[in-house]
């Protein structure tokens, strides 16, 4: 049996990944799969530490997945189970980890975003030295409206774990737009080496506008079917298993925000300019030139 080759999610948080990567893992090729973050990492047993504490709903994805992979459903009991599976494999490194789960859902594509796998360059070169043959989708937000939902995210703490802080005050005074331009330079600079044909660049707002048109370019670039019983099934985010608030012990897997209301919604998202003064300062600054460079780069005017 083939196994495709993962669709990879490359973004900031906050940029549209989760209604998009779940929408495109409806597909009847595909297979979308909660944030898995197993590339953070070279081994299992290295990567398990790092899910405890604080960072301990990173792990819920995984469980979620592979309670309802193994068990078909996911409640305390399989949540349990998949917690015994992954200490079972504590010698195994976490590509081979990822290869068992797409082996699994094969002939089907897996679809994966982890936000945080371009927080650093080292999470992207695993992924490229799993998979070669993977695709990489890098989806965008305009840089005020992503770093103004970042900022009022659980009161500024994501920023705060980012270090996202402008220095050139004192104190130093925190800030989402650098955060935003580290994301892009991190995902720009891993996909230099990416074959043209295997890496596609997407304005969130431009896909949510009008969804449609851009699913049938995405499933033509997947080389996966365009036909209308395939987009329809596209517009249905909510129909996936993991599109809900989980089980104790496994409850998140992907923004909580999505969870509670994970339904593609009609929009009209106005284009926002570059100049406007920074909602969450006080002090009237604008974006740095070098995010505004980028931010052009990206297609934002």
């Amino acid at each position: 049996m083939t196994t495709p080759a993962p669709l990879f999610i490359l973004g900031s948080p906050r940029s549209f990944t989760s209604v998009i990567s779940t929408m495109l893992g409806q597909h009847p090729e595909t297979y979308g799969v909660p944030e898995l973050n197993l590339f953070l990492e070279d081994t299992v047993k290295e990567w398990w530490p790092r899910m405890t504490g604080a960072n301990q709903f990173m792990i819920h994805g995984l469980l979620r997945l592979v309670a309802q992979l193994y068990s078909g459903e996911q409640d305390t009991y399989t949540i349990d189970m998949a917690r015994r599976w992954l200490r079972g494999r504590l010698d195994r490194t976490t590509s081979e980890i990822f290869h068992e789960l797409t082996e699994y859902v094969a002939p089907l594509r897996i679809v994966e975003k982890s936000p945080v796998y371009s927080a650093n360059p080292r999470n992207l070169l695993r992924i490229r030295s799993c998979f070669p043959d993977a695709y990489y989708l890098h989806l965008v937000r305009h840089p005020i409206t992503q770093g103004r939902s970042l900022a009022n995210l659980a009161d500024g703490k994501m920023l705060m774990m980012s270090q996202s802080y402008d220095f050139t005050t004192f104190p130093p005074t925190l800030d989402p737009q650098y955060a935003w331009m580290k994301f892009q330079y991190n995902i720009l600079e891993f996909l230099e080496d990416i074959p043209a044909e295997r890496q596609k660049t997407l304005r969130g707002e431009d896909f949510l506008n009008s969804p449609e048109r851009h699913i049938v370019d995405l499933c033509q670039w997947l080389q996966i079917s365009d036909a209308p019983s395939a987009v329809a099934a596209v517009m249905h985010p909510e129909c996936s298993p993991y599109a809900s608030v989980g089980p104790t012990g496994a409850h998140l897997g992907n923004d909580i925000n999505f969870l509670r209301q994970p339904v593609y919604k009609q929009q009209s998202i106005k284009e926002r300019s570059l100049d406007e003064e920074l909602p969450w300062r006080k002090d009237g600054k604008r974006l740095i030139p070098g995010v505004r460079h980028v931010a052009n780069q990206l297609g934002y005017p």
